[in-house]
């Protein structure tokens, strides 16, 4: 029983402040673009949103069941929280909504220097969305109202290809 008491004690102090999220920090887009814009087979759906951003909450559980359901994606949940936020707001939300699809925060407040590396259009409004495969991609700019509607936008993109 003293074995068991002690064990219990030894993983509370060394895991009580371990974070089950595991949140990659990117502080330039350059890194960011290195390590995760990736022209391969596979195809991505990069959704940038952040945890102050209504519409973006909304669609998240949508990122989440595309991840969970359609095994032809990989699903990037870039977060545009600041740097200050992660381990008050970002890691506590991610926790709290049980993501379990990857989740990076890119703290690279020069947005004038990347946004159009992403798409040329884009005015920086969030959420948005690149699908990405190879040299192909699709950009949306807007929310998504369901699962459904996201789901198809993915697989029409994939079915182009």
């Amino acid at each position: 029983m003293k074995l068991l008491y002690t064990l219990c004690i030894f993983f509370t102090l060394t895991f009580a402040n371990t974070s089950l999220a595991q949140i990659k920090v990117y502080e330039t887009f350059a890194e960011f673009e290195k390590a995760v814009i990736k022209e391969d087979e596979n195809v991505y759906a990069i959704n940038f949103w952040a945890t102050w951003c209504a519409p973006c909450i909304k669609e998240l559980p949508y990122f989440e069941q595309l991840h969970k359901e359609n095994k032809k994606v990989k699903v990037i949940l870039v977060s545009l929280d600041s740097r200050k936020d992660l381990e008050k707001k970002l890691i506590p939300f991610v926790e709290r909504k049980k993501i379990t699809a990857e989740v990076l925060l890119l703290s690279d407040k020069d947005y004038n220097s990347w946004l159009s590396k992403i798409d040329k259009d884009w005015s920086g409004a969030i959420p948005a969305t690149l699908i990405i495969q190879g040299k192909k991609h699709l950009f949306a700019e807007r929310e998504f109202e369901n699962f459904t509607e996201l789901n198809d936008y993915v697989n029409s993109f994939i079915n182009l290809n």
